[in-house]
């Protein structure tokens, strides 16, 4: 519109009319629910003493070629009070019948226009008709949404600039499609916007003009659908609230989304995500997933619930060369399988999950994959928090990892974990399990409140545990048994029930610059041919011995600080054995040193 030109939805061939007689209150009248609370004053001028009605030589009706619109030449004075003197609330009720762009273009026409038209309940409405979003969602570059709050925003109107960021789009609500495609003179000037029945329809109108590859997926249920993704396209729930938990894909038949190489952008989020086969045991599931992320591709998951329901197979598959998704902010919960399972060479960066209450692991790593954990909230599993295993790697940090039925992380058959600034605790049995020739460097961790010991380690495994509080656990610190191995190096071990490091059945770790203090029951505790290097720690405030060798044991201990011990400093008994070199052992309640020998009787006891 010109400064000459008003647009005004009515019946054609009428008039407009304007009345020095219209009371305020009448003005006032009908601009809508909230007039009462408008963020505009109701404007009372004076109104001119009389404005004569324009007749049709007055104005003009003209068809534009691009849009099917009235307008109409007034004469000046009428102008001047339409743009100047109709009070706000007038003006607001006439724009709430506009879409879009023609509230664009009313904006163009002055200044007060402008303002008006930029009304932030005019454009909620017309943001929630469209997307039905009660916050607006931001999407300020590719593969990234977010929900802001309006009052705390820093523009004076989100609504708006989420309905531009947004606007080119097809949209899969079930049943609106006729409706919109039968009213063109309704939705005029939405011709960016395409609509669908179902989620197939809208991934192959991708050859639509003007469509970029934007799909929203508004609230419903919608079941076993093929959902194939072989291109970059962004897909996103749409509904009022908690979006996620309003839109449901769900599959019985066949995995619910499968990405395949060409989907190296796509984007999928807010919203649920399932896998809910009829028979649930079936063994040709073992190949369906929630989720199955294949090679060369590299999807963003963001936002979303994902559960399976059945028994085998896992509810997210990453598999193979190049598989290497984002997946972040999701909830990976109460599936009867395992949670992530990431194999055959896969990586990944996985960020911001809640992984709980799965009847297997929480994570699966295997098979060279080697994925980056970052930010995940592990608990409450039914087996075991984090599974590595079968050469399994990957990058885990400051994750949250606890109260999980096994072990918060188990480390298996040659994988090797790097764990850093992790929290792994309250477990119903151990916090980390490392056997059967695992590696892993777990450095900078807090390992507490375990059931069992913090730390395992066995059967010929060679972990690095480096730097890490390992406190108040229901037995030991660390236990290394049955030809165990390792690197036991600078952490800070105190408060726990039994030994804070114990050491037995030929197993033969390096333990050196650790803090082992305050503990209920010893120090360090070699038995039962035990061996190992134990040099430069500090040893100190136990309950019963500092450090103890016994049945067999051999290790060497030197350079080591051992004092301020509740009973012996050193105490070598039953057969123990060992080197003790350049300590410094002082300030026990009984002897710093004491060997004890005990002889057998004829039985051989």
């Amino acid at each position: 519109l010109s400064t000459h030109h008003a647009m005004v939805r009515r019946p054609r061939n009428t008039r407009l009319c304007f009345d020095e007689d219209v009371p305020a209150d009448m003005v006032a009248e009908e601009s809508g629910p909230g007039a009462q609370n408008s963020p505009y004053q109701l404007r009372r001028k004076s109104l001119p003493k009389r404005t004569v009605c324009p007749t049709k030589t007055n104005m003009e009706v003209r068809l534009s070629q691009n849009h099917l619109r009235e307008t109409f030449r007034i004469s000046a004075p009428a102008e001047q009070y339409l743009q100047e003197k109709l009070p706000d609330e007038v003006v607001l009720k006439i724009f709430s019948y506009l879409l879009e762009q023609d509230l664009c273009r009313a904006a163009c026409v002055c200044k007060r226009f402008s303002e008006l038209a930029n009304d932030p309940i005019l454009w909620k409405r017309l943001y929630m008709e469209v997307f039905e979003y009660t916050r607006p969602m931001m999407h300020p570059e590719a593969g990234k949404f977010y929900q802001i709050n309006p009052e705390e925003y820093e523009q004076p109107n989100p609504w708006k600039e989420s309905f531009q960021q947004l606007y080119k789009g097809a949209h899969v609500k079930p049943g609106f499609a006729e409706h919109f495609y039968s009213n063109p003179a309704r939705y005029k000037g939405r011709d960016n916007m395409f609509y669908y029945d179902t989620i197939e329809d809208a991934l192959g109108g991708g050859q639509e003009p003007h469509f970029d590859g934007l799909i929203f997926v508004h609230s419903g249920i919608y079941t076993d659908e093929w959902i194939y993704i072989e291109s970059p396209i962004t897909m996103i729930g749409a509904a009022p609230g908690k979006v996620a938990e309003k839109v449901i894909i769900e599959n019985t038949r066949d995995s619910t989304f499968v990405f395949m190489e060409g989907s190296e952008d796509a984007y999928v989020g807010y919203m649920t995500i399932r896998f809910n086969p009829d028979d649930k045991s079936a063994q040709h599931h073992n190949a369906h997933h929630c989720l199955e992320i294949t090679v060369n591709c590299s999807p963003i998951i963001d936002h979303c619930i994902i559960r399976s329901t059945c028994t085998v197979g896992s509810a997210v598959c990453v598999s193979g060369q190049g598989a290497c998704p984002t997946i972040k902010h999701c909830i990976i919960s109460d599936c009867e399988n395992v949670g992530l399972y990431i194999t055959d060479h896969a990586q990944g960066i996985y960020e911001d999950n809640e992984i709980s209450n799965n009847a297997l692991a929480g994570i699966w790593v295997k098979n060279h994959g080697n994925p980056i954990i970052r930010r995940n909230h592990i608990h409450h599993g039914r087996d075991v928090g984090v599974f590595t295993f079968d050469h399994g790697m990957g990058y885990f940090e400051s994750c949250n990892i606890h109260r999980n039925r096994i072990a918060g992380f188990e480390v298996k058959a040659y994988a090797n974990p790097t764990v850093v600034r992790c929290e792994i605790h309250h477990g119903q049995t151990g916090g980390i399990y490392v056997h059967e020739k695992g590696r892993g460097q777990f450095i900078e961790n807090k390992i507490y409140a375990n059931n069992f010991a913090g730390v395992w380690i066995t059967s010929n495994s060679d972990p690095t545990i480096r730097g890490n509080a390992i406190f108040n656990g229901n037995q030991g610190g660390v236990y290394i048994f049955g030809d165990g191995r390792g690197l036991i190096e600078g952490n800070d071990i105190y408060g726990n029930a039994l030994a804070g490091i114990q050491i037995r059945t030929n197993s033969c770790p390096i333990v050196r610059h650790n803090k082992i203090h305050d503990g209920q029951h010893g120090g360090i505790y070699v038995h039962e041919k035990g061996q190992g290097v134990i040099e430069e720690n500090e040893v100190y405030s136990n309950t019963l011995a500092g450090v103890w060798v016994t049945t067999g044991s051999t290790p060497v201990l030197r350079r080591n600080r051992i004092h301020s011990g509740k009973q012996v400093g050193v105490y070598f008994y039953d057969n123990g054995h060992g080197v003790l070199e350049d300590n410094d052992i002082y300030n026990h309640m009984y002897s710093g040193v004491q060997i004890r020998f005990v002889e057998q009787n004829n039985t051989g006891e």
